[in-house]
């Protein structure tokens, strides 16, 4: 029996490993290929998508590929760029600053259309674009549309189709269907794959690539390494696997110790607790020939996130070194994700992605390591939830394999520091208000020099905090979270937005004040964010975290409340205030907060969607 398989052509897009997870649930084969592949090479598939990417078609740089693809008569989906080199290869044209979208979004579609068959016409969709469809290519039709914006097209003869939003996340709340639709009613599958055994086939890798060597894991605690772990004690002699487990001093409340406690029911012999707070906050590295550090004295969050993967690394020799093995023959084990290389700009997975953070599983020294063959990674084809479900098969413990995610430089990167010299541009303040007033907005706000993290149109973006402010916690959400996401889309300078949740009126100026990372203020947020997730992380939470923002109006600091709800952690929304948690909930925490801490001014509630933010601040 001939298995169903679809060929995803890999455009750069930091989901198109979503794409390739969505196809597989559906019971349906896929492959990922550069977008360069010879078209030749595709014959045998039943189907191609092509992914969203964070190039530009009309660019000089534009993504070169074959166009015989359109030749061979296979039915074709194109995902936001995607879609872009659809409509440029039949002869439209695409430009920029038609429509910049970014985050949730409502369009209309044609339920005549075989991708929307059975949906009601109002569909919510993610969005991540700065360019749009200007000319529709001949021989295509318009079946969804943004606010007279093409958000989808098709030619149902040729059956290619094309959609300016991502379907495959979960923020497209129907999404799963519209790829059904493709699969099963355009290219006319049957869902006849059945996945392999996981577990067995990573089992078999492991002892492939291994065989008698021994290998350093690398333990934090969370499922990923957890399930790393597991199936290295599956695989090979306990004897030779050392588990290793680094208090870097950015942990966090007693979280070290609650681990440690955990980790020893997996069933290894040797579980070694390194501490190592010193060497993290006090070494300097050199990375392409530039001193980098010590810790205390880093504003940047990239050079934080470089600094802490290459002290992992010397602590984890050292260790090897103390163990007398060999650093030339032992292997080192991780529990890196698919989304940790994508986000890393790995181009192991993609030619054409780019770096959004780099996460301490992949820095330079690991992916010489990874190079040689010297890595061993278990889980580096899967997402957090396929992680989930292989922890629990595993039989480890619910409360390793629920762990919300905790990202390897720690508190490090929940403190936002600032090196006091920021301001912001006169256009983006204006743009800003000028948001405020079109929406006749009722809440008032301002944009602050402090920055952080986002990913807009598969791009990194480091860009302005916006804070808003006007009715405490009887907000309405609606309007806010709105907010949230149209002033990124409109303001080209910000790509966070932020409630105040203590303040009704802001009649003062507030103060950005200068700020490095020290012992006691990592000692603060570890408070603070034991406070915020003792009170918020249950259902319906995927993550619940604190971050320290050096911003006030009498104190130095204030607090950020980072809320997520995602399958997939690619996108994701705050969770709503007033239905995913009550306001009776959230004024509790705010009281708490204010008579617990009087070194915290005001009390700020991320209302920003992943993306164009993402989960972490930095």
């Amino acid at each position: 029996m001939k298995i169903d398989s679809v060929a995803i052509l890999d455009c750069g897009a930091q989901y198109t490993k979503v794409i390739d997870r969505r196809v597989r649930e559906l019971a349906v084969r896929s492959e990922v290929f550069p977008l360069q592949i010879e078209a030749g090479k595709l014959k045998e598939f039943d189907g191609i998508i092509l992914s969203g990417g964070p190039k530009s078609v009309w660019d000089s740089d534009q993504l070169e590929y074959d166009a015989e693809i359109f030749s061979l008569r296979l039915p074709v989906l194109g995902i936001c760029y995607g879609m872009h080199v659809i409509n440029k290869h039949f002869g439209g044209i695409v430009s920029p600053g038609v429509k910049n979208e970014y985050g949730e979004t409502d369009i209309d579609v044609d339920s005549e259309c075989p991708l929307f068959d059975g949906l009601k016409k109002s569909q919510r969709v993610l969005m991540s674009h700065g360019d749009s469809i200007e000319k529709l290519a001949d021989g295509f039709d318009i079946c969804a549309t943004s606010e007279n914006v093409c958000a989808a097209m098709y030619n149902k003869k040729k059956k290619v189709y094309g959609v300016q939003f991502h379907p495959e996340v979960d923020l497209t709340v129907n999404g799963v269907v519209m790829l059904r639709n493709f699969l099963y009613k355009v290219c006319g599958l049957a869902g006849n794959y059945i996945l392999e055994d996981r577990i067995e086939t990573s089992i078999r890798e492991i002892k492939e690539q291994v065989g008698d060597g021994k290998v350093l894991v690398l333990i934090s605690g969370g499922v990923d390494s957890a399930v790393s772990a597991a199936l290295l004690t599956k695989a090979l002699d306990p004897d030779n696997i050392y588990a290793i487990h680094v208090d870097h001093g950015l942990m966090r409340k007693d979280e070290s110790d609650i681990i440690c406690e955990q980790l020893k029911h997996l069933g290894l012999k040797h579980l070694i607790r390194e501490d190592a707070e010193q060497k993290f906050f006090n070494s300097v590295v050199t990375i392409d020939g530039r001193e980098i550090g010590p810790l205390t004295t880093i504003t940047d969050p990239e050079e934080k996130r470089n600094l802490i993967g290459e002290v992992f690394v010397r602590v984890i020799q050292d260790v090897s070194t103390r163990l007398r093995l060999d650093p030339e023959k032992t292997y080192w084990a991780q529990g890196t994700l698919r989304p940790d290389l994508i986000e890393s700009g790995n181009p192991d997975v993609s030619a054409t992605a780019h770096k959004i953070k780099t996460h301490h599983n992949d820095v330079e020294m690991i992916r010489l390591a990874r190079a040689k063959g010297m890595v061993v990674e278990t889980n580096w084809d899967w997402h957090k939830d396929e992680v989930r479900r292989v922890a629990r098969k595993l039989g480890i413990a619910e409360n390793i394999a629920s762990r919300q995610p905790f990202p390897g430089p720690g508190l490090a990167i929940r403190s936002i520091c600032y090196d006091g010299r920021g301001s912001v541009d006169l256009d983006v303040i204006e743009e800003f208000n000028k948001v405020l007033g079109e929406m006749k907005s009722d809440y008032v706000g301002n944009v602050l020099p402090i920055k952080s993290v986002g990913v807009q149109g598969d791009l990194r973006s480091y860009r302005h905090l916006s804070l808003l402010w006007g009715k405490g916690v009887d907000l309405d959400w609606d309007h806010v979270y709105k907010l949230g996401n149209t002033i990124p889309n409109k303001v080209k300078g910000i790509n966070r937005v932020a409630y105040v949740l203590n303040k009704t009126a802001i009649d003062r100026q507030i103060n950005c004040s200068e700020f490095y990372l020290d012992h006691e203020s990592v000692a603060l947020l570890q408070e603070l964010d034991h406070v915020v997730t003792e009170k918020l992380n249950k259902p319906p939470m995927s993550q619940v975290l604190a971050v320290l923002v050096p911003i006030g109006i009498e104190n130095k600091f204030s607090i950020a409340i980072r809320t997520f709800i995602t399958n997939d952690y690619m996108t994701g929304r705050p969770a709503t205030i007033g239905r995913d948690v009550s306001k009776e909930c959230i004024a509790e925490l705010v009281d708490e907060l204010e008579n617990k801490f009087d070194q915290i001014d005001l009390i700020l509630y991320d209302v920003t969607s992943k993306p164009p933010a993402t989960v972490e601040w930095q």
